[in-house]
């Protein structure tokens, strides 16, 4: 699954966010069980970057509850 980028994850839909999670839950599985049994990815800098979206995801998710908190 390809890095979303900031605008696009703005754009994005309530109901869509978790599926997008679950990828990138599963992807990133895949590259910490490479680098756990030592094989190098083909790009270690996947790892960072798939981490960085899904904290972004998971911050578009959590905004509402926040927002409707401080009303």
């Amino acid at each position: 699954m390809a890095i979303l980028k900031k605008s696009e994850i703005k754009q994005m839909n309530t109901t869509v966010i978790p599926e997008k999670i679950t990828e990138l839950k599963k992807e990133l599985m895949k590259l910490n069980a490479q680098v756990a049994t030592g094989t190098r990815p083909e790009n270690p800098g996947r790892i960072r970057e798939i981490k960085r979206t899904i904290a972004r995801l998971l911050t578009k998710k959590n905004k509402p509850k926040e927002e409707i908190k401080k009303a």
